[in-house]
């Protein structure tokens, strides 16, 4: 059984750098992240391993030191945690940040606020929170129920395939024919880059293992683009969850990881695979 690993693959350098600083606040003083700092079980266990605290975004924090997690927050939000004498770290990703401010320049310009992604996503929740109006597309039903306005500014969730997302503007777009749209493309590189590499593995693999957390949306679209060309993907979280009886026949593995999956687990996952094939 060959093993093929994507060109690109696991941590991005927003979720790298989100875990470093985690571990270097620590280091000084009782930390409490106002969430999950990113959505991998691993990375979250080693966090409160170092005595990193965990806390829902809606709850009290259990320290006056917290962070605010690679997936960014509302102006809003942030605000309201200052005013409460809490000492912030943000640990937003750089890509996110860029959202914000792509969004806040398109309602500064007079267009109507347009999200494409999840929701209920962490992400997508704090890039709307400073913008009551604003309208989350998250599937093509949805452009039905969208308000009829002059103008649509469209940015989308970081970690969304970027070609689901175009084909969504493009559903808009047909769908009010009268309405001045302009998106701006905030799909990071990293989930590009990982998405293109995938396309070649489904081109020369048999089935694909899809290594990362189980929430993170990044990791699921790999998996979902696996499955959209019709290959058989595996989506685990660590290395044990393999069973060999899942390869039985199987010439060509491919191996991929999620933007927030870790080198090291992508590695020991491979390692397994190759048990199999001894």
């Amino acid at each position: 059984m060959k093993i093929i690993v994507a060109e690109h693959f696991g941590i991005c350098f927003g979720v790298r750098d989100a875990i470093a600083q985690a571990q270097a606040l620590a280091r000084k003083a009782p930390l409490t992240i106002l969430g999950e700092l990113v959505h991998n079980p691993i990375v979250r266990e080693q966090l409160r391993a170092q005595g990193v605290r965990e806390e829902a975004s809606d709850r009290a924090p259990q320290t006056s030191r917290v962070m605010i997690t690679a997936h960014g927050t509302s102006d809003k939000r942030r605000e309201a945690l200052t005013k409460r004498g809490l000492v912030v770290a943000d640990g937003t990703c750089p890509l996110v940040r860029h959202a914000h401010e792509q969004l806040k320049q398109l309602v500064h310009a007079g267009y109507f606020p347009v999200v494409i992604g999840l929701a209920n996503h962490v992400e997508v929740r704090g890039l709307v929170g400073d913008f009551a109006d604003a309208f989350v597309v998250s599937e093509s039903a949805d452009i039905q129920k969208l308000p009829a306005r002059p103008r649509y500014g469209i940015i989308s969730q970081t970690t969304q395939p970027i070609d689901r997302v175009r084909a969504l503007v493009a559903e808009i777009t047909r769908a009010h024919p009268d309405t001045e749209i302009r998106f701006a493309d905030t799909v990071c590189k990293p989930t590009k880059d990982r998405q293109l590499a995938l396309k070649k593995l489904i081109a020369a693999a048999d089935v694909i293992v899809v290594v990362g957390g189980r929430q993170s949306n990044n990791t699921r679209q790999l998996v979902e683009t696996c499955r959209a060309a019709g290959k058989r993907a595996l989506h685990i979280e660590r290395p044990e969850e393999l069973q060999p009886e899942w390869f039985r026949g199987v010439r060509v593995v491919g191996l991929t990881g999620g933007t927030s999956t870790l080198p090291e687990t992508v590695e020991a996952v491979r390692q397994r695979l190759e048990e199999f094939h001894d």
